[in-house]
């Protein structure tokens, strides 16, 4: 709702709305009444939203209407923020996934309602409309009538119409050029969120003035070479998945476009190791008019200030400088500057540090920048530099150009990037509040730059100049809420609006009339202020009238009015004084002034000359209220009105005094003002002939009467006696006066005794006693003071006290007597047995003792306690002896304790009170225990004594140590166990040299912690030392393990409160006794246990974190801390920040209104909630624990309730939810009964309706409980569904993340390792005779002169065309030429004439021609021609593009090929595969798919190299289900992955050895003695089946035969060879489907063998059965999942063949010259049918070449293919086959899997087929050209793509037609058009 709101404090109020604008829009917001603008001290205007959130803000540059984008909405406001208008955007039925929209196409996924973020606000000024961008539907933007918010057009029609997906609402920017009469560009850029193939990062769209028109949003300029647009490479993605650019801030500066953009630092990213994202910010620049974005340059941009480094740029704003800040930076004023925000450092892009700088950056200077860059390019130096868009470096084209500042680019030399960052003049750093937004303007010769804070303030900073940057003002707009970064102006520049998430606040510009006076107001450093003299205002110039005039307006501070007043002060006894006041810098005062003072006395003023002004001082009359109440001194406001304005404008400070309020003597005369006081009245006057000098009138504090200071003054309680004070100017009471008095305060009572007056510098108190209650206290302090005359007191001291005391209280003993303060003089009385005065004591002489006497000494001393009461005979025991007099000084105290000296420790010893002594060593063998004895002085009977307590000498021993291993970083808890440990005085422990930190003792155990080991794992021994005593155990030692460490945490997530069980795997774990986590979060660290189950898992409770902000992210939250407290093991004390991720605490709704819900027994009920499953990756998820009473109820979660059935009981039962520590209580259930018929209803029915009515009810009963149940179980089971959708989905997107990972860390290693291409020999003979290596006929033989005379001959006939044609139609005519024996014949001809290329060519027309007329005469469907081998010219046009098409494969279409099939591989090695059956958990084919769960773990196995024993080992990833030839093959793989498979050793030539220290040795085997046999089912070893664990060492080793698996190694040999066979699928192309083999028994023992599942039709049902609760077709899914992440590799694979010239790659030219040739015979035989074309094209190429090359890739590389990757790749080749039909696919639910898995993406690809086909039309190929080449061995035409071909293969930004017309003709040899090819000779 619409609030009047002050600064950081919103009040509410109410406003009413317009009635139709109630009944249309949901109560979002309420607007705000209109009214003045605001002023200093008011509130400002605000807009609130409750139901969504504000994103964006665009303000009418004429009108100063406000347009705000929200989530779901678009709000049109009133310049004063009225809501006029409020149009709806969502949410609307959307699915991430569905591209295009579900409103253009049926989307397979399921739909939700979405909400739509607005992304972007632009007001397209010519069209009179506004464009608002979306999140839905892949981004869509509307176009929206500005005066009503009317929907004018929404284009979604095509693809270019969607921008981005993307939910962020602040990555994207847009600018809009206007163009005159022209539609207006529009250029946005925008972050894709990873989906470059759908959303170009950059493009310029047309804006037409019709909404409806086709051209639409459509980009500004696209043809087959280029567009107007960038996409970011799908390279980029796969090398860096998380690369994206967002835009920040776009704006149009002269004939430009520029746009700051914040994107991942690639080259840093990968260098941090610890896994870190940076990122920096560019500046990117093109022409406003380049179409074709040949001028797209971009340079890094940044900041830094005193060594720190800015770089994420969080806002920007282009202005144009003040004069003051022009002149500084030595630019014209018409130039523009570009003020930006950055954020310290290039970490944190989401959530950046509060550490942020304004800086300034000059457009000429980045413009110059770019140009220097630009020509340094054209001259040839250095390279494009810019790797995320050309993804490699390509080197700059020297090409003589004059560049100057407008060139906008050629198709050379572009796109370009700057290397060295363009640095901004910082101004102004903070870094506590992080400036968020950024906006500036001109004011007269200032610049105004306005900040917003991330804290909700508005930052008003003046600047003049690269030093002169002045924060001013700083207003509080949302407390707590983040300014964001749209921030603008009203038209007038008079006020500037603030977005936050749920309000729009328009803010003053400036407030200048906060601030009173001339100096706050100059001195605000505020450019808009200045004041206003006569109106004594602060305001703008033109607010001030007549501010021309000289002193009437004032904008500097030295000019402000300056007054002074003579006299300043006066006494309030003295009305009417005559003033003068002195005033400078005034306008004139002709019109007449008056003195007011504080408005309670005014007067008229007279004018003097000289700038002088008299004034008289207020009556007696008014002087009462001027200084009633203040005390001495009141200074009051002499202040000057003008009679012109009637307005105070000057003033000056002005004193009344008053002297009677000063009551004493010192305070009267030390005042700053002309007081005197008169002593005999005891008074203060200002008017001295009221105190005469007869009266004792004092000037001076000379005169003053006063106690003076002397020596501290002792009272002893109840002892009579004077007090005489010093003193001086005593007055002498006059007569009727009274005398003088001492007045003492004891313990809150007067005690007032009389005084004597010697002289004038002498007073004593009379004889009295003095006491105080109590003997709690030895003395007590006591404040008295001397009076006259009952109440006028005597100055006195400021420490002028009395100390009165007792010598018996606290001091009950002689000792403690004879210690007292000397100055007290107390004694002992030793008849009295009391510490007295000598006084009080009886005959003193002989029994009063005090410290002056000679050597006093205390008789009778005891002891009380000795401490420790046993010790070690060796000594050094320190024993502490306390008691009573045990003596004055240590000296005359001897000790022995248990007969054995003891030395006294001086500076231990108390006086009297405790004597501490250090033992000496016993020399007796078994000395006796004893007690203290102890003599004062000589050791007569009075001075001795003796302890009751006995010493005892004992022997300490220890024997055991406990734990006695811990980690050597230490902190171990030791407690050593023995005997007699409390011993003595002092104890250490010492494990080996280090000091065991001592914490408690007692008899049996000492606990202490543990040092670090100096020598990390290893023995330590463990000594202990009591005193002097060395208690040793030699054979006791405590052994330092390795430091525990931490390897994974499943889940690495809990929410905000913790208490979630995690389990973590780590290391050494039991070497900790009390494991700990802990985590830490603003400031704030929490900890929570742990418990150890073995050495390698212990279970956590998560510690929880204190989330304190408004709403929680649903995406999680990373602690700053997050770690574990193992003993001192540091390491793992702060684990990596992005380790552990915390998640919103789950909420619960309650039942119903009043908390209560009324249910049947056994109903279902749903707890709804929010945040019940956390958007987390894994399969771990919240335990949660319902009550219904105190019974649990069975539990179904879903994402925001909760289902379970209530209990049978009835009545009502409290409902507990329990999850994660939190306990939630939504309400009761009330549980009643279903009512039953009463007995007396069924009495009243008849006997046969009685029986009737039962049964009926009967019937309804069990019905209704039918029913009941399977809405139950319906209910169950869509939930089931639904999570298992979920999980379908998540295990889909976490598989292709791994892939993801999996196939960049093989891209990353392409360097060094290549691509595995066979040479061309191999190439072709593998794709012409395969299955067969090498071919009889081809073979060098030794053959006889005659016979070689017959070949040579046979060779020439071969080059007659009339005998090659009728010799092969001769030879097709025989009814015994098998098909076979064409396929030979065809490739045998194709060697023979591979030399003469082009006359094989002609031959190949000829019998295809031939063989299209015979297809017509014999009347066969046309569609069928091609389609099989039937002839020798369909084998030979096969060969014929095998090797035309050769090196396409290589450069272009290799690589995507290897990709996929590295992709499958992956993916299927991923999860179990069966070694037996080749079916696998990850599967494209339905057959090769394994249906039921299998338990499985990913083991890392440290594998040593087979060449170096020595050498590294190489970390190896294996299941733990994979059988060991399985696991053989993932190691070879692994170690020779840089090398080819037909390099490499073979598995079955290798055996595994598992390494367990240095010399056990293992070695596995797929089939040994330990082998399970289970009725007639024999089972393959598994890594399981061995129990080898993770991190374990293997090794691979040359195969040998040993004693153990002898038996066992041929019998395995013989079960292997029966399926092995089965599983090495034929090399033919003719079988699209993978065959499952059949498992025979072993005839020789009977038995089958198996892996992971059993064969499908045996009856047995125990492990590896396929039998399941669930239907098998729900694995079927997992198909999904696959497809799902193998999808990218299959359409990078079908685009770069089907690739047109748009895509990025040119049609090779034997593709085209075929497809001319096929067309003519078709137009020759009027085919007109374009479906009988499409076919025999496809049949032609597609079918004849690429599918055998992609269900064959070992035809292309040197690979190996197992059965599994082969059924995938046969299914990628049925898609591809299907996207090459015309015919349309009817499909259906029993429709073979496969046809269904890629149903929805045939018709995109059909697409890509039908543009590819036409890609040919309209660039015919010069057949004249193509005839004449040269004559070789597969020389002319072995290169049909051509270097265009492969260049535009290899980077689609690639123009080779524009580059020829620019480059000069004398430099174009350097890019040859043809270059000479380069393939081999295969015979």
């Amino acid at each position: 709702m619409g609030l009047w709101a002050r600064p950081g404090v919103p009040r509410p109020t109410s406003a009413p709305l317009p009635l139709l604008l109630l009944l249309l829009l949901p109560p979002l917001s309420l607007p705000t009444q209109p009214s003045p603008g605001p002023r200093a001290g008011e509130p400002f205007r605000v807009f609130s939203v409750s139901e969504t959130t504000l994103t964006h803000l665009a303000v009418h540059r004429q009108t100063g209407e406000v347009y705000a984008g929200a989530v779901n909405r678009v709000f049109k406001l009133s310049p004063n923020l009225t809501e006029l208008r409020a149009h709806v955007t969502g949410p609307i039925e959307d699915n991430a996934r569905c591209y295009p929209p579900p409103s253009m196409r049926l989307c397979s996924h399921k739909l939700a309602r979405a909400d739509n973020v607005n992304k972007l606000l632009l007001i397209d000024y010519p069209g009179r409309r506004l464009v608002a961008c979306g999140s839905v539907w892949q981004g869509v933007c509307q176009f929206l009538r500005l005066e009503d918010l009317f929907k004018l057009g929404e284009p979604h029609h095509r693809k270019e119409h969607y921008l981005s997906g993307a939910r962020e609402p602040d990555a994207m920017a847009g600018v809009i050029v206007e163009q005159g009469a022209g539609p207006s560009k529009l250029f946005i850029g925008t972050a894709i969120d990873g989906k470059s193939e759908y959303f170009p990062t950059l493009s310029a769209r047309q804006l037409t003035r019709d909404e409806e028109s086709a051209d639409m949003f459509s980009l500004v300029y696209q043809d087959e070479f280029v567009s107007s647009q960038i996409k970011i490479p799908s390279d980029t993605l796969s090398l860096h998945p998380a690369f994206d650019i967002y835009y920040v801030y776009g704006f149009v500066s002269s004939s430009f476009v520029y746009f700051l953009t914040l994107q991942l630092d690639t080259q840093q990213t990968l260098l941090d190791a610890a896994g870190e994202k940076f990122f920096t910010s560019k500046i990117v620049r093109m022409c406003a008019g380049d179409s074709e974005f040949y001028s797209y340059v971009e340079f890094p941009i940044g900041c830094a200030k005193d060594g720190v480094e800015y770089r994420l740029v969080q806002s920007a704003y282009l202005s144009r400088p003040g004069h003051r800040l022009a002149q500084a930076l030595g630019l014209p004023e018409d130039q523009d500057v570009l003020f930006t925000v950055f954020s310290q450092g290039q970490k944190n892009r989401a959530s950046p540090p509060r550490e942020t700088l304004l800086c300034l950056f000059t457009l000429s200077d980045i413009n110059a920048r770019i140009q220097e860059r630009i020509q340094s390019c054209y001259r040839g130096e250095g390279k494009l530099s810019l790797p995320w868009l050309l993804n490699k470096e390509l080197p700059c084209i020297n090409t003589p150009m004059q560049i100057n500042g407008n060139f906008c680019g050629l198709v050379l030399n572009q796109p370009l990037g700057g290397l060295q960052v363009i640095e901004g003049v910082p101004l102004f750093e903070d870094r506590t509040d992080g400036m968020a937004s950024v906006a500036a303007y001109t004011y007269r010769q200032h610049s105004v730059v306005f900040v917003g804070t991330r804290t909700g303030h508005l930052k008003k900073i003046r600047v003049d100049g690269a030093q002169e940057a002045q924060l001013y003002e700083t207003v509080p707009v949302v407390e707590g809420h983040p300014i964001q970064r749209d921030l603008l102006f009203s038209p007038d520049y008079r006020y500037i609006y603030l977005l936050s998430d749920k309000q729009v606040s328009r803010v003053p510009v400036e407030t200048c009339e906060q601030y009173r006076s001339c100096a706050a107001c100059l001195g605000s450093g505020d450019p808009h202020c200045g004041w206003c003299v006569l109106h004594n205002k602060c305001c703008r110039e033109g607010e001030c009238p007549r501010a021309s005039e000289p002193h009437r307006f004032t904008a500097t501070l030295s000019q402000c009015v300056r007054v002074s007043v003579q006299p300043s002060n006066v006494s309030v006894t003295v009305p009417d004084v005559q003033l003068t006041v002195s005033v400078q810098n005034v306008p004139d005062l002709a019109a007449g002034v008056s003195c007011s003072f504080e408005d309670v006395a005014e007067s008229e003023a007279l004018l003097l000359p000289h700038g002088e002004i008299l004034c008289s001082s207020p009556s007696l009359r008014d002087v009462p209220a001027v200084t009633s109440g203040h005390g001495a001194t009141r200074t009051v406001r002499l202040h000057l009105r003008s009679k012109e304005t009637g307005m105070k404008f000057a003033g000056a400070d002005f004193v009344f005094y008053n002297c009677s309020v000063l009551q004493s003597c010192l305070s009267c005369v030390s005042s700053r003002y002309p007081c005197h006081w008169c002593k005999y009245r005891h008074i203060c006057t200002h008017n001295a002939k009221e105190c005469s000098f007869q009266e004792g009138r004092v000037n001076t504090t000379e005169g003053c009467p006063e106690i003076l200071p002397s020596g501290e003054i002792l009272i002893p309680v109840g002892v009579v006696q004077p007090l005489t004070l010093r003193a001086k100017n005593l007055p002498q009471p006059q007569s009727g006066q009274k005398n003088y008095e001492c007045v003492f305060n004891i313990q809150g009572r007067q005690q007032r005794v009389p005084a004597v007056r010697f002289n004038s510098s002498s007073v004593q108190c009379q004889n009295t006693s003095y006491t105080y209650d109590g003997d709690e206290h030895g003395d007590m302090t006591l404040d008295f003071s001397v009076v006259w005359d009952g109440d006028f007191y005597i100055d006195k001291p400021a420490n002028f006290k009395a100390l009165l005391y007792k010598c018996w209280a606290q001091r009950k003993s002689c000792g403690l007597c004879l210690k007292a303060d000397a100055r007290f003089e107390c004694g002992w009385c030793v008849s009295e047995r009391k510490c007295q005065l000598r006084a009080h004591c009886p005959a003193p002489k002989a029994n009063w003792m005090h410290p002056s006497k000679r050597n006093p000494r205390c008789s009778h001393p005891r002891i009380t306690q000795i401490q420790p009461a046993t010790g070690p005979k060796e000594g050094g025991t320190r024993v502490t002896v306390s008691g009573e007099n045990l003596g004055l000084t240590y000296f005359e105290v001897a000790v022995r304790v248990a007969g054995v000296r003891c030395n006294s420790i001086p500076a231990e010893y108390i006086s009297a009170e405790r004597i501490v002594c250090e033992m000496e060593e016993s020399l007796v063998p078994n000395p006796p225990p004893g007690p203290v004895e102890l003599c004062v002085g000589d050791c007569s009977a009075d001075y001795r004594t003796q302890s009751e307590q006995l010493y005892t000498f004992v022997t300490p021993s220890f024997h055991r140590v406990n734990p006695s291993r811990g980690p050597a970083s230490g902190g171990t808890r030791l407690t050593i166990s023995g005997n007699h440990l409390d011993a003595g005085s002092r104890v250490t422990v010492a494990v080996r040299d280090g000091e065991c930190q001592f914490v408690r003792r007692n008899a049996q155990e000492i606990v202490c912690i543990s040092p670090a080991s100096a020598l990390g794992p290893s023995q330590a021994p463990v000594t202990l030392s009591i005193d002097r005593a060395n208690v040793p155990n030699p054979g006791l030692s405590y052994t330092y393990a390795q430091d525990p460490a931490i390897a994974r945490l499943e889940p690495a997530w809990s929410i905000f409160n913790g208490s979630t069980t995690i389990t973590v795997t780590g290391t050494h774990l039991l070497t900790i006794q009390e494991p700990r986590v802990r985590a830490k979060y603003s400031g704030i660290e929490t900890i929570n246990t742990c418990h150890v189950l073995n050495d390698t898992v212990m279970l956590c409770k998560a510690p929880g974190i204190f989330f304190r902000k408004p709403r929680p992210p649903l995406e999680g939250e990373h602690p700053d801390e997050f770690g574990f407290v193992l003993d001192h093991v540091q390491s793992v004390r702060a684990l990596n920040r992005s380790a552990f991720t915390y998640y919103p605490d789950p909420s619960f709704e309650p039942l119903g209104p009043a908390g209560v819900m009324d249910i049947k027994p056994g109903s279902h009920i749903v707890l709804k909630g929010k945040n019940l499953i956390p958007a987390a990756s894994g399969s771990s998820r919240l335990n949660y624990t319902v009550l219904i009473g105190t019974e649990p109820c069975a539990l179904t979660v879903s994402d925001s309730q909760l289902l379970c059935d209530s209990p049978s009981q009835t009545g009502k039962r409290p409902v507990t939810i329990l999850v994660g520590g939190l306990e939630f209580s939504p309400g009761t259930l009330h549980i009643y009964a279903d009512s039953a018929l009463t007995l007396p209803a069924i009495v009243g029915l008849g006997a046969g309706g009685g029986l009737l009515l039962l049964a009926i009810v009967v019937v309804l009963i069990a019905y209704k409980r039918k029913t009941r149940d399977a809405d139950r179980t319906l209910k169950r089971l869509q939930m089931q569904m639904d999570n298992l959708e979920s999980r379908v989905a998540l295990e889909c997107k976490e598989a292709f993340a791994e892939l993801q990972t999996d196939i960049n860390e093989l891209t990353n290693n392409m360097d060094g390792v290549k691509i595995p291409f066979l040479d061309y020999k191999t190439y072709a003979m593998r794709v012409l005779f395969p299955g067969i290596e090498e071919h009889p006929v081809l073979k060098e033989l030794d053959t006889p002169p005659n016979v070689e005379k017959a070949l040579r001959l046979f060779g020439q006939l071969l080059n007659s065309k009339v005998f090659l044609l009728t010799f092969i139609h001769t030879l097709e005519a025989q009814r015994s030429f098998s098909m076979r024996d064409r396929g030979n014949v065809a490739s045998l001809a194709m060697v023979a004439l591979q030399g003469r290329m082009e006359y094989a060519t002609v031959v190949l027309k000829q019998l295809l021609a031939d063989l299209i007329e015979k297809n017509l005469e014999n009347k066969n469907q046309p569609k069928l021609l091609l389609r099989r081998t039937e002839s020798v010219a369909e084998k030979m046009l096969t060969n014929w593009f095998t090797f035309l098409l050769h090196r396409f494969l290589k450069e272009c279409a290799g690589e995507p090929l290897f990709m996929l099939y590295c992709a499958i591989k992956q993916q299927m090695e991923k999860g179990p595969i069966d070694a037996i059956t080749g079916e696998a958990r990850y599967s494209l084919s339905e057959d090769k798919l394994i249906r039921q769960q299998i338990d499985y773990k990913t083991l890392t196995l440290n594998c040593v190299c087979p060449e170096s024993e020595s050498g590294t080992e190489v970390p190896v990833k294996v299941l733990n289900c994979d059988s060991v030839t399985q696991a053989k093959d993932k190691l070879l793989d692994t170690v020779y992955k840089g090398l080819p498979y037909s390099q490499r050793p073979k598995a079955e030539d290798m055996d595994l050895e598992w390494r367990q220290g240095r010399l056990a040795r293992i070695t596995l085997q797929d089939e040994d003695v330990t082998t399970k046999i289970e009725c007639d089912w024999k089972r393959l070893n598994s890594l399981a089946h061995y129990q080898v664990t993770d991190g374990s060492i293997v090794a691979l080793v040359p195969k040998q035969i040993s004693a153990y698996n002898i038996a066992n190694s041929f019998t395995f040999t013989r079960s292997l060879s029966r399926y092995e066979s089965l599983l090495r699928t034929s090399s033919s192309p003719d079988s699209l489907r993978s065959r499952a083999p059949m498992i025979t028994p072993d005839q020789e023992t009977g038995t089958k063998l198996w892996h992971l599942v059993k064969n499908h039709d045996h009856n047995d049902h125990k492990e590896g059965d396929r039998g399941s609760k669930m239907v098998s077709e729900i694995y079927l899914t997992r198909l999904l999942a696959t497809k799902g992440t193998l999808q990218k590799f299959v359409d990078d694979l079908f685009e770069t063949v089907f690739s047109t010239a748009h895509r990025g790659s040119a049609l090779p030219l034997a593709i085209k010259y075929m497809f001319d040739f096929l067309d003519e015979q078709a137009d020759r035989r009027q085919i007109g049918d374009p479906d009988v074309r499409h076919t025999w094209k496809s049949n032609c190429l597609p079918l004849r070449f690429w599918v055998n090359v992609i269900k064959n890739p070992q035809f292309v590389f040197d690979i190996h293919k197992n059965s599994i990757t082969d059924a995938c790749l046969s299914v990628v080749a049925q898609t591809f086959m299907d996207s090459c039909s015309t015919s349309e696919h009817r499909l259906g639910k029993d429709s073979p899997s496969n046809k269904l898995l890629y149903a929805k993406d045939i018709p995109s690809y059909k697409a890509w087929v039908e543009r590819w086909a036409v890609g040919r039309r309209g660039r015919g190929l010069d057949r004249a050209n193509f005839s004449r080449q040269p004559a070789g061995r597969l020389t002319p035409v072995s290169n049909p793509l051509g270097s265009e071909g492969v260049r535009q293969c290899r980077d689609p930004g690639w123009r080779m037609r524009r580059m020829e017309s620019i480059v000069p003709s004398g430099e174009r040899s350097c890019h040859p058009r043809w270059p000479p090819p380069s393939p081999g000779n295969i015979t």
